[in-house]
């Protein structure tokens, strides 16, 4: 498998980087992740389910071939595990001139990392790809409850979000888990 990531280090903030804590590393998701614990940071956030490695990287390269649509951040530790991870997914409009939209989605810290700000750095790199691809904004969902951390981040709140949710395969329950970024 390749550890070429989804998109090139070009998108990766100097400025970022140079914040993390001293041998971390903030990259593009690779197809080997699944065994440096993306999945597990994920669980931080919400259900992910029993996610096979062949599942993973199948849609790992669904990703990787939507070219400028989905950019997956990840934080590694010193010893190269996955304890942060952040995705920006790329809209692309017809209103505003054809303008391009970010939704900032699946923000997760693993819960020992939590403190060390890689939340914020992750926010901050996302925002520096959704720039340099052309955003006019970037948007994401939150709970009430972490309103607060994404006002820190220069996030303010710009309105409501509304859902309508499925029951669909791999959703057993009917109600599709409710992400709280």
């Amino acid at each position: 498998m390749s550890t070429e990531g989804l998109f090139g280090d070009d998108l990766v903030s100097p400025e970022v980087t140079s914040q993390l804590p001293q041998g971390y590393r903030i990259r593009s998701l690779r197809s080997t992740d699944f065994a440096t614990g993306f999945l597990d940071c994920l669980r931080v956030l919400t259900t992910v389910g029993d996610i096979t490695e062949a599942a993973f990287v199948e849609r790992y390269n669904y990703f990787a071939q939507q070219k400028g649509t989905y950019y997956v951040l990840v934080i590694e530790d010193t010893v190269g595990k996955v304890v942060g991870t952040g995705a920006l997914v790329v809209e692309r409009k017809f209103i505003h001139n054809l303008g391009i939209v970010g939704h900032i989605e699946d923000i997760a810290v693993a819960k020992d990392q939590q403190g060390k700000k890689l939340g914020l750095r992750i926010i901050q790199a996302l925002d520096f790809i959704a720039e340099k691809v052309g955003c006019y904004k970037t948007i994401l969902d939150c709970s009430e409850a972490n309103e607060g951390f994404y006002v820190k981040c220069g996030f303010r709140r710009a309105g409501l979000e509304m859902a309508h949710y499925y029951n669909t395969a791999g959703n057993t329950n009917g109600v599709a888990a409710k992400s709280s970024t």
